[in-house]
């Protein structure tokens, strides 16, 4: 599309009750982000209140028509994805604004490929809109969703605001000063609050000459609202929340031979078979009856907010003999109803192609929206995990969805330990779901085998037998890639917050050319590499696994301020990491030439100034790496390499990187990213 064109979307798809909104951008460094922000508006091209605005603190409308899905990367930087349910939208609401914004100062002239695109609820992609034209602007509206004679338009927009988030959130009637919270002010001690009306980058309300009639900006906390007192006066929308406490309550038993009695028990699974149908029926009882995880889990399968019912062991006829999908998924809202079949793989078992194909031609005959393939691989970007055929001529095409079993414990570990349920049993049946998924016994521990090509590549890596162009070394770079993102869901579960692979990849690369690209990086240096971008952390976690010398690093670069005396750097830096492990390597990076001075933590801790280079050159930051010896086989076994690998990161983050952002200022909660420096 171009900017300022339109298109109805029933004239792209039948399938437009639910859309998926993606904005996407990228970087040269791949470090690049913004966030995006959704408003609802009336006829008057206000919003009715400021509930009506939805971002980073306040993700998704109580009727489900507004979700943000948060941000995944993609070959080119990231995307954020949005779901809309067109149907659950009120019908006052006139249009919806789609808009992102950077924040500190930072411009969209910084990143490449600023675009939207639209999908149906089938996953068919409908339209895409490069945003031209953002050199100095801060805010952008990318789009709207309007109505048109009873349907829906898209119109592509493309409006740039140099104020930034203030500026667009004033043109759109957000009341970003809005003190309605303070006669709640004794009970923001006991109940946590959705601030939903702050402005983050603390920059002029005035928009740069963008009309009212085409942009909204997210908000986020001013310098003063950072005030203990001043962040509390603001509309809060959130009920209080159940979380459970991450130590485990005294037991009453005896001893440990006493077992507590499980309201799901492992102990008498015998075959796979046995597996898939209990940890099916498991996954989708509670789906059913903790309607927030239920959402969580078929939200990004474009499935309406609504009543929920789940089925197991379905029995549907298929040509000459009957078929039994693991399960069925079906929500009703409004008296429509989605429905999604699902197959289960436990245990590392593959996905059968003919299966999976089935389902696909059942849902498409019968209407379904979707098939939703569930097993412990995790799905790569660009590489499926089945290829099926869709015909063409049938009228209803259903999508086909992968989920892995760690994205399940994933979600479940966020509401239950992080973000909270509604209600105290909610959240003890999250906790035995999470008990029952974690259990060695239920085939459900996701990515756990880097595949057969892992010991033969090693092998022809030790001996200098393995060339370029080697299937199999392509075949270790996806299982590297699988194992990286499931890594970051797990350690993303524990902290609470957002932890993703950082991909530093120019905008139109192909995922598949990529990979060659790696697998031959692999021949070469007999490495393989991945760097993790964790919420407020100092800089991306970068894990090197050497496969010649046999031994993992993980380390993360931390930048030096602008201002202030090199020694002091250092005598800060060895102050903060006083708990960290004494064999952590640090080098000083020095600009021009890269590393310069380095030793371990124990030697430095007497002798900080050893870190300083003996020419004065200027330093521009410091690398913190840890080493380990790497798993020797290719499984997650005490000796295998993906449990070393997961260690190594839970070990660096806990000892390393946590004892860095402790030291660092504080930052605003609601929304300040500015990486912590040493300061003197």
């Amino acid at each position: 599309m171009s900017k300022g064109s339109n298109a109805a979307l029933s004239a792209l798809s039948e399938n437009c009750g639910a859309v998926i909104v993606s904005l996407g951008w990228g970087s040269p460094t791949g470090e690049g982000d913004a966030d995006v922000s959704v408003l609802l508006l009336g006829a008057d091209g206000k919003v009715r209140s400021d509930t009506d605005f939805y971002f980073y603190n306040n993700p998704a409308a109580a009727d489900g028509s507004v979700h943000l899905l948060g941000n995944t990367p993609t070959a080119e930087g990231s995307e954020d994805r949005i779901s809309l349910d067109l149907a659950a939208v009120p019908d006052e609401v006139d249009r919806i604004v789609v808009a992102a914004s950077r924040y500190e100062g930072a411009r969209f002239s910084e990143l490449d490929g600023v675009r939207i695109s639209l999908a149906d609820s089938a996953g068919e992609d409908l339209l895409d809109f490069t945003v031209d034209d953002v050199d100095t602007v801060s805010a952008i509206i990318f789009g709207e969703l309007y109505r048109r004679a009873g349907e829906w338009k898209f119109r592509a927009v493309g409006q740039g605001y140099a104020s930034g988030l203030a500026g667009l959130a004033t043109d759109f009637g957000v009341d970003i000063e809005d003190d309605a919270a303070s006669a709640d002010a004794q009970d923001v001690q006991d109940e946590p609050a959705v601030e939903i009306a702050a402005v983050r980058d603390g920059e002029p309300a005035a928009a740069s000459g963008a009309s009212a009639a085409s942009g909204a900006d997210e908000t986020a906390e001013t310098d003063e609202a950072r005030a203990p007192r001043k962040a509390a006066a603001r509309p809060r929308t959130a009920k209080k929340k159940v979380t459970l406490p991450a130590a485990a309550k005294k037991s009453l038993a005896e001893n440990d031979s006493w077992r507590a009695a499980r309201l799901f028990p492992v102990s008498a699974l015998k075959s796979d078979h046995d597996r898939e149908m209990r940890a099916t029926s498991v996954l989708l009882s509670v789906m059913a009856q903790v309607p927030e995880f239920g959402r969580r889990i078929t939200v990004a399968f474009g499935a309406p907010a609504g009543t929920m019912e789940t089925f197991a062991e379905v029995t549907l006829p298929h040509s000459d003999k009957p078929r039994r999908p693991d399960g069925v998924i079906r929500v009703e809202r409004a008296g429509k109803l989605w429905t999604a079949l699902l197959e289960t793989k436990t245990n590392g078992n593959a996905l059968r192609t003919e299966q999976v194909q089935a389902y696909m031609d059942i849902a498409a005959r019968r209407g379904y929206e979707a098939v939703i393939t569930l097993s412990n691989d995790v799905a790569l970007e660009g590489s499926p995990l089945v290829d099926v055929r869709v015909d063409g001529r049938r009228k209803q095409k259903a999508a086909l969805w992968h989920l892995s079993w760690a994205e399940v414990a994933h979600q479940a570990q966020m509401l239950i330990r992080h973000e909270g349920v509604g209600n105290g049993a909610h959240a003890w049946l999250l906790q035995e779901l999470l008990h029952y998924l974690q259990h060695e016994n239920s085939g459900c521990h996701g990515f756990q085998n880097m595949g057969r090509s892992w010991v033969p590549v090693r092998n022809g890596i030790d001996d200098e037998t393995l060339c370029q162009g080697d299937p199999r070394a392509l075949q270790v770079v996806e299982s590297w890639e699988r194992l990286t993102r499931q890594v970051s869901l797990g350690l993303g579960g524990e902290l609470g917050k957002k932890v993703l692979p950082a991909q530093r990849s120019r905008r139109g690369v192909d995922p598949a050319a990529r990979r060659s690209r790696l697998a031959d990086q692999l021949c070469l240096t007999g490495q393989l590499q991945a760097e993790l971008r964790i919420e407020d952390a100092p800089g991306l976690l970068a894990v090197t696994a050497d496969l010649r010398t046999g031994r993992l690093r993980t380390s993360i670069e931390v930048p030096t301020p602008e201002q202030g005396y090199p020694l002091a750097w250092a005598k800060r830096l060895i102050r903060c990491l006083a708990e960290a492990p004494a064999d952590l390597h640090i080098e000083t990076l020095v600009e021009g030439r890269g590393g310069g001075p380095r030793s371990t933590l124990e030697r430095l801790r007497p002798e900080p100034a050893d870190l300083l280079p003996k020419d004065g050159a200027r330093i521009s930051g410091f690398r913190l790496s840890l080493f380990k010896g790497m798993g020797s086989s290719r499984g997650n076994a005490e000796t295998g390499f993906i449990r070393s690998v997961n260690d190594a990161v839970h070990r660096f983050h806990s000892t390393v990187v946590v004892p860095l952002d402790r030291a660092a200022p504080r930052r605003a909660p609601a929304g300040g990213k500015s990486a912590p420096t040493l300061t003197a």
